[in-house]
């Protein structure tokens, strides 16, 4: 019988926890805020990750671990065809594109970086089925949890310090008054820029995350930064309506990031 649940109820870490002392072997199954994770585990090991909204190829991996380029990436997409994962392996090390240590090292970082990013789904739905984990074509790894299990409890304590410190994100953030201040040298984050950039009594910090595509642990997170700062402050939200289309930023064009920038501090200096 599979294992069911919310994740409100049992988190992430828990999971990890109880796979890891029971040594189980199974797939993991995880419905979050838009995306769904697959998580294979053979005998309380992490074996094989994927999140079915991204490309989980071997060359797209690859890629993102900067073993090879993207212009490479592409080549071997098309001359790939119906390769299996264990294929392709073998041509590009036969090639000398990239070693069995590259290849092995990129599958276990990705692998990884999908358990961390569980760790910030808060909310949604996962079951575990205590099966045979079968992966035709695929390349498998073996990853001891302990590590990672102690990584999610660390950000599960962080978790629980935001929330005390951000109780609701149906809350609005405000510009502080803090004159003296010289805005051109502080330093954001591109998340914060993005955050910065909605600041307005009229938004909530929940609509404020979404139009950001920050998580409920992401937007306290950045948030907390920006009250340690002084940079903003809670208040209760004015009541207007969210606008539909709000450009982002921060963009890739340089010159058009410094004109948005100098823009917003004239904003922050007029309020």
């Amino acid at each position: 019988m599979a294992l069911k649940g919310n994740l409100r109820d049992f988190t992430i870490t828990q999971l990890l926890n109880l796979i890891n002392l029971a040594k189980k072997t199974g797939t993991l199954v995880v419905e979050g805020p838009g995306e769904i994770a697959r998580v294979m585990f053979r005998d309380g090991k992490l074996a094989f990750a994927l999140i079915e909204q991204e490309d989980n190829s071997l060359a797209a991996i690859l890629q993102r671990n900067k073993k090879i380029t993207a212009g490479q990436c592409r080549l071997i997409k098309e001359k790939a065809g119906q390769m299996s994962d264990k294929e392709l392996g073998l041509v590009l090390i036969n090639a000398g594109y990239v070693s069995q240590n590259d290849i092995l090292a990129s599958l276990q970082q990705y692998f990884m970086n999908i358990i961390r990013r569980l760790f910030s789904w808060m909310d949604g739905f996962f079951r575990f089925d205590a099966a045979e984990v079968v992966l035709k074509g695929k390349i498998t790894v073996r990853v001891d949890l302990e590590n990672l299990i102690i990584e999610g409890s660390r950000q599960l304590q962080e978790w629980e310090k935001l929330q005390e410190e951000i109780p609701s994100l149906d809350m609005a953030l405000r510009f502080t008054e803090r004159p003296g201040t010289n805005l051109r040298n502080i330093n954001l984050s591109v998340e914060e820029w993005r955050v910065v950039s909605y600041v307005n009594p009229k938004n909530s910090m929940r609509q404020i995350a979404r139009a950001a595509k920050l998580n409920d642990l992401e937007i306290r997170r950045v948030v907390y930064g920006l009250l340690q700062a002084g940079l903003v402050e809670i208040v209760r939200p004015a009541g207007a309506q969210y606008p539909a289309s709000v450009r982002m930023f921060p963009t890739n064009d340089r010159a058009e990031q410094k004109s948005l920038v100098n823009r917003l501090i004239d904003r922050i200096r007029s309020l």
